[in-house]
C-alpha cells in the first residue's frame, strides 16, 4: 500500500515515514500544498496524511481540489488546532479522520490501518483472492490454500499490484512507478529479478505470472490441461 505524507515539518515527517515504512508501507513525502496537489493529480494512493498548514497552498485546499476530482482516497488530517469547529469543518469538506499535534506515532498507525480497512472493505474487501492464492492488505499476509507464503516485502507489494489487476496487463515502467518510493531506484531489469522470484512462489497456487512481450506482464488463472 502507498502511503503520501504532505508535511512540512521535517522532523515529524521523518519519523511518520520511518514508522509506516517499517510497518510495511511504500511511503512518498512532500512540504508543499502545491507538490501535494500535484502528487495526488498524477499519482495513486491508499492513504493521504495532510497537515492543514503547509506552505504554498493550505491543507484544507489540497484537500477540496481532491474531493472535486472525485477521488476516494481516505485522508488523514494533522494539525495543531483542535477545536470542535476545525474537526467538523474538515470532516465536512471529505476528511476521514482527524489527528490533533502532538499524537503518538502508534496512535497514527493504527489510525491509517482503520483507514485502509475501510477503504478496501469498500471497494472489493481487504482480502484479494485468485486462484487459491490471497493477500490479506491489512496484514500483509500472502498465502496458498491457508499456507503463509515466504515474500519479501518487494514481492509483497508486486503481488498486491497483479492482484488488484488480476488478468490486465501491467507494464513494466507502471509496475517500476508503483513499486518506488520517490527518490528510490529501480530499474526494469530488477522488476524482471522479482517477477521471476515471484513467479515461483505463487505457481502451486492455480495462478501464473504471464509475460506479454514487449509490453508487460499479467496475473491468469492456470488453465486446466
Amino acid at each position: 500500500m502507498r502511503i503520501l505524507i504532505a508535511e512540512d515539518d521535517a522532523s515529524l515527517a521523518d519519523g511518520l515515514t520511518y514508522s509506516l515504512r517499517d510497518a510495511g508501507y511504500s511511503v512518498d513525502r512532500v512540504t508543499t500544498g502545491i507538490e501535494a496537489d500535484a502528487a495526488l493529480s498524477t499519482g495513486e494512493f491508499d492513504v493521504l496524511i495532510l497537515d492543514l498548514g503547509l506552505p504554498k497552498m493550505s491543507g484544507l485546499e489540497v484537500l477540496k481540489r481532491l474531493r472535486s476530482r472525485g477521488s476516494p482516497v481516505p485522508v488523514l488530517i494533522l494539525t495543531a488546532a483542535d477545536g470542535v469547529d476545525d474537526r467538523v469543518r474538515v470532516l465536512d469538506m471529505g476528511a476521514d479522520d482527524y489527528l490533533a499535534k502532538p499524537f503518538a506515532l502508534a496512535e497514527l498507525a493504527a489510525r491509517v490501518r482503520a483507514l485502509t480497512r475501510r477503504g478496501h472493505s469498500a471497494a472489493a474487501g481487504a482480502t484479494l483472492r485468485h486462484g487459491d492464492l490471497s493477500y490479506d492488505q491489512v496484514g500483509k499476509v500472502a498465502a496458498i490454500k491457508g499456507q503463509m507464503l515466504d515474500l519479501s516485502a518487494r514481492e509483497l507489494a508486486l503481488l498486491e499490484i497483479f492482484l488488484q489487476r488480476p488478468g490486465r496487463m501491467v507494464s513494466k515502467e507502471r509496475i517500476v512507478d508503483l513499486l518506488c518510493q520517490w527518490g528510490d531506484e529501480l530499474s526494469t531489469n530488477a522488476v524482471e529479478v522479482y517477477i521471476h522470484r515471484l513467479r515461483r512462489k505463487v505457481e502451486s497456487g492455480g495462478v501464473e505470472i504471464t509475460t506479454v512481450r514487449g509490453l508487460g506482464y499479467c496475473l491468469q488463472k492456470v488453465r486446466a490441461a
